[in-house]
């Protein structure tokens, strides 16, 4: 009986740790190609993309801000840079498409790794007084993975090794960022536009950060010139 018992809270521990993997899956597998096909033709198929993300983005920080005009006006600080960048890197003729894949690749590839790894190994809290559920275990599978998509696009130069620590971190800084913004508006998603992920900043949070660390890095580097060798 008492082994019966066992099992049944083990499975139920099971359950509730990846409660949330099937919604995501699903949400994921819908938006995730239309993303990638935006991405891909560019032009106004993707400046429309991030229009749409834009008045989401928008809506989501005004509905957080409840009304108070300082608090949402705190909102273009944090959200046009990404939007920009985004734009800007695109906007290469040469290399922005290229580019682009492998900063999003990185931010989706960081965000995976650090679930999969936080749910798996557990241990130490990254930043409990911020976001409680986020692990060190996570954050370091995050890193990896990000490290990964750079050998698969470039073999892993050093250079690429380096920009795709760099963008890596940079996702989860803007993964930490985005809890706490929201740990000061007093709610826990940004809203529900997504199921199984929250609201639109809840999985972009990491690519508002990153992309204008990747413009920075082009803009060093040259346009015209791939990011991952």
């Amino acid at each position: 009986m008492a082994r019966a018992l066992a099992d049944t809270g083990a499975k139920s521990r099971s359950r509730g740790r990846w409660g949330d993997l099937r919604p995501r899956v699903i949400s994921a597998s819908v938006l995730a190609p239309v993303v990638l096909l935006c991405l891909w033709f560019g032009g106004l198929a993707f400046s429309l993309l991030l229009l749409v993300a834009a008045v989401g983005l928008a809506v989501e920080w005004v509905g957080m801000s409840r009304g108070r005009v300082s608090a949402m006006l705190a909102g273009v600080p944090y959200l046009v840079p990404g939007l920009a960048a985004l734009l800007w890197l695109r906007a290469d003729d040469m290399v922005g498409r290229g580019n682009l894949l492998f900063v999003v690749a990185i931010v989706w590839a960081s965000d995976i790794g650090a679930y999969a790894a936080g749910r798996l190994i557990g241990g130490a809290k990254l930043a409990p007084s911020i976001s409680p559920g986020k692990t060190r275990s996570g954050a370091a599978g995050g890193l990896v993975a990000a490290m990964l998509v750079a050998v698969a696009f470039g073999g892993g130069s050093l250079l690429g090794l380096l920009v795709a620590g760099c963008l890596g971190v940079a996702s989860q800084a803007g993964d930490l960022l985005e809890s706490a913004i929201k740990r000061g508006f007093g709610v826990k998603d940004s809203g529900r536009m997504i199921p199984g992920h929250g609201g639109l900043l809840d999985r972009v949070d990491g690519l508002l950060v990153a992309a204008p660390v990747a413009a920075l890095v082009a803009m060093v580097v040259g346009r015209g010139v791939v990011l991952w060798r």
